[in-house]
């Protein structure tokens, strides 16, 4: 039990106090993060939207987050990472609190199109700021302490989420409002003055070297094709938030509570877990037997919930898929940061994040257009085999791009 306590706490030393600061920002801000979870279920309970309607307005959400990663991208190469973080935190108040007065489906579309621009450009500038101020050695963990955070708030909004729910919707988005406000504060103050510590070291001044001809991330065709791939992953595990919860309230009859619950369940797996994992594999494993782990496990959290039935599997295999999560979101982040130079890192982590802007398009028009068509089941063992095949693209990529150590 000691050496596990010991374990437990190394993963945390010789983090900066910058890097808890914006862990603090992003416990704050994603305590009150309720809408999304919750967006495909207001459409079609509350709205009365079909389902095929309410997948094209949570891909109105993934448009816009595209547009929103280049943009974020650009201003923070442009601008540098903090007043990108800190618009983005202020502009979002408005449009949460004028999303509950939208009842059409071109509306509610352009609406949520909007917000995501927005909310999105606050991805690239973030996730510079965490390598701005961690040194080399820390950054996945770094990544991972932010991530924690990051479902240390979601357990915390969904739960309170579906509790607000059952009383109104408008109150999911003005409790949003509330948290980005709260956020914008404690980064203002913390952030409006503060310098990086951290220095370079080998690494990375050899990865400015090796990669100071690639004017423009799309032109390092193995790291593209690894966006591809991380693309794919995240078409699949964002059916988590899309067509995960209309399962249990189609499929199990459960209620917003309870779908709530479930997703805090998940947070709360994160939370607890995270740090740890991250440790014993930044120990044991390689970046690419990693990568290349989680996947896999992420396929079978989809295939369980077809081969088993029950609240309990339902429980289960979203504990295997957080575990999935821990093991390949913080890797992805740190394996963009040492494929870029500092001069170009913006536009590095734009495309890491418009792999998961577009898969915000593509997963909840494809799930919900499957599970429409062709029922929940073989939703789950199409995820499950595109899944298998993401995992031999990461073994393969990897290996090209001299990353696997």
């Amino acid at each position: 039990m000691n050496q596990f306590l010991r374990l437990y706490l190394d993963s945390y030393r010789g983090l900066s106090t910058p890097a808890w600061m914006l862990a603090l920002v992003m416990l704050v801000n994603r305590s009150g993060a309720m809408v999304i979870p919750f967006l495909g279920v207001y459409m079609t309970n509350h709205l009365k939207f079909s389902l095929e309607d309410t997948g094209m307005v949570l891909s109105c959400f993934g448009i816009g987050a595209v547009c929103g990663s280049f943009l974020g991208g650009w201003l923070t190469d442009k601008f540098g990472h903090f007043g990108v973080q800190l618009g983005s935190l202020i502009l979002t108040i408005p449009m949460f609190i004028a999303l509950p007065e939208i009842s059409k489906v071109v509306s509610m579309g352009l609406g949520v199109f909007m917000l995501s621009i927005v909310s999105e450009t606050f991805r690239p500038a973030n996730s510079v700021s965490i390598a701005y101020y961690s040194r080399p050695e820390n950054i996945t963990r770094s990544f991972s302490l932010n991530r924690m955070a990051m479902n240390l708030g979601f357990s915390i909004g969904p739960a309170l989420g579906g509790f607000l729910a059952a009383v109104s919707y408008s109150f999911l988005f003005y409790g949003n409002a509330i948290a980005a406000f709260l956020s914008a504060v404690v980064f203002f103050v913390y952030f409006h003055n503060k310098r990086s510590k951290a220095g370079k070291n080998e690494e990375e001044v050899l990865s400015e070297e090796l990669f100071a001809a690639h004017t423009s991330p799309f032109r390092d065709l193995p790291f593209m094709l690894y966006s591809v791939c991380c693309c794919i992953f995240a078409v699949c595990f964002f059916q988590l938030l899309n067509t995960i919860p209309l399962y249990y309230r189609t499929v199990y009859k459960l209620t917003e509570f309870q779908i709530g619950i479930i997703m805090a369940y998940s947070g709360l797996v994160v939370f607890l877990l995270e740090m740890l994992l991250v440790h014993i594999a930044e120990k044991r494993l390689t970046t690419r037997q990693v990568m290349v782990s989680g996947t896999i496990i992420c396929a079978v959290s989809f295939a369980l919930m077809n081969l088993a039935t029950g609240i309990l599997v339902l429980y289960i295999s979203i504990t295997i898929i957080s575990i999935a999560e821990i093991l390949v979101m913080p890797y992805m982040a740190t394996i963009t940061l040492k494929r870029s130079s500092s001069k170009k890192r913006g536009a590095y982590m734009a495309v890491n994040a418009l792999s998961f802007s577009a898969a915000l398009i593509f997963s909840p028009l494809a799930g919900t257009k499957v599970a429409a068509t062709f029922g929940f089941t073989n939703l789950w063992w199409v995820t499950t085999i595109i899944l298998v095949f993401a995992a031999i693209g990461f073994w393969v990529i990897l290996d090209k791009m001299k990353l696997q150590k």
